[in-house]
């Protein structure tokens, strides 16, 4: 008699296809929610260079290069043209204040001058006869004053008799009105005579004065004409070293021409070329130093030359204390220039990381060193030796410094 076979659940192929299925299902949640499927590439760690994040004292501050000058420099221009006649002076030689450089001669400048001269002399010679004629009318009014004056007096003398005398019919009436009539007649002509003396001589002084002032502007021109032909000697305005242009006897030098300076020696000043990019941060007052002959110099900046030219400004710096010995006009000298007061901040050291990440991320090594993984970040100011870092590092972070052009865009590096 046949038996009823039971069938197993649990069969070892079921059990094969139910563990097959979980390790199919465990491999795919591993590899879309626990494998890291970032692209790598492995990198030899010697080539790499390998920076730690840390917190320190930060301070902002760029590299220039300023070039060394006299503290004060006078140039020498050319007030009027002229044929160079003489050099006294040869350029590199010391001058004192007022030694013969060079002169000019110029014919038409001298005839010019002659002309002036002549034209004033006859203004001047105008103004004299002006002058002798006021006089002259003055005293003309005066003897006409004193006339007018002499012959009332008298007639007032003969009238005082007359008047007495017809009182006592000693004389006709006809006789003291003759003379009454003349002196009342010499009285109102001594009258007028006087406010004709007087009205002139307000006039006279203001014309007198008039004429005074116009000859001592002649005079004053007379001798800015003379002067003229001193320009053509060119001497040293102040004591110093001298630099000219090549100077020979016959060549041409046009008015307002520069052919030289006197340079003061007695200090020196830097002056030195900034990125435009700095303007705004640039200002009086801002330290800078430089080493020189194994000490370090202080400078200060004492004046800015806003104007850019060729995308860079120019500022001088004098030094704080005296200038060092054996520094030489035209020398240059590369300078630290500070933009601001120290702070405290955490500092990444600069290298070519940034020519490809703008400064926006890092490959950060792990803690084992095994690996370096991509790292967003933040930065803020820099000096030419840090970054400051705002967010995305912590002090004591190790991170690739070097450049990443050939990372590629891997986000993950395989240190081997």
């Amino acid at each position: 008699m046949d038996k009823k076979r039971e069938k197993k659940t649990w069969t070892a192929k079921r059990i094969g296809m139910i563990v097959g299925g979980l390790a199919i299902a465990a491999l795919f949640i591993y590899s879309f929610f626990l494998m890291d499927v970032r692209s790598t590439l492995n990198v030899d760690r010697a080539k790499l260079t390998v920076s730690t994040v840390q917190e320190d004292s930060f301070q902002e501050f760029i590299q220039v290069t300023g070039t060394v000058q006299p503290i004060q420099t006078i140039y020498l221009d050319a007030i009027e043209g002229g044929v160079v006649q003489e050099v006294y002076r040869e350029s590199g030689t010391m001058v004192e204040q007022g030694d013969t450089i060079l002169t000019l001669s110029n014919s038409a400048l001298q005839l010019n001058v002659l002309n002036r001269e002549a034209q004033l002399y006859d203004q001047i010679n105008n103004v004299r006869n002006s002058r002798l004629n006021l006089e002259q009318n003055t005293l003309q009014l005066q003897e006409q004053l004193a006339n007018a004056k002499s012959q009332r007096d008298i007639l007032e003398s003969q009238f005082q008799r007359q008047k007495q005398l017809v009182e006592k019919n000693l004389i006709s009436q006809q006789e003291f009105e003759e003379t009454k009539e003349n002196f009342e007649y010499q009285t109102r002509r001594y009258e007028l005579t006087y406010e004709s003396y007087k009205k002139d001589s307000v006039q006279t002084i203001t014309q007198l004065q008039q004429l005074n002032d116009s000859e001592d502007r002649m005079y004053r021109s007379l001798s800015a004409v003379q002067g003229i032909l001193d320009n053509l000697v060119v001497t040293a305005p102040t004591s110093g070293q001298l630099s000219t242009i090549e100077l020979n006897q016959g060549q041409s030098i046009s008015q307002g021409e520069r052919i030289g300076q006197v340079d003061i020696l007695d200090s020196y000043k830097i002056r030195v070329g900034i990125d435009e990019y700095h303007l705004s941060r640039i200002s009086t007052g801002l330290s800078g130093s430089f080493d020189f002959n194994g000490a370090e110099h202080d400078l200060v900046i004492t004046k800015i030359y806003p104007v850019v030219n060729n995308g860079q400004f120019e500022v001088d710096m004098e030094f704080v204390n005296e200038p060092p010995t054996g520094l030489t006009r035209g020398q240059t000298t590369r300078i630290r220039l500070e933009l601001g007061e120290s702070s405290n901040a955490i500092l990444l050291a600069r290298g070519g990381f940034y020519q490809t990440t703008g400064g926006n991320w890092v490959f950060k090594v792990t803690e084992n060193g095994d690996r370096a993984v991509k790292q967003s970040i933040r930065l803020g100011r820099q000096n030419p030796e840090y970054f400051e870092v705002l967010s995305g590092l912590e002090p004591g972070d190790r991170v690739i410094t070097s450049s990443y052009d050939t990372f590629g865009d891997n986000e993950v590096l395989n240190l081997e």
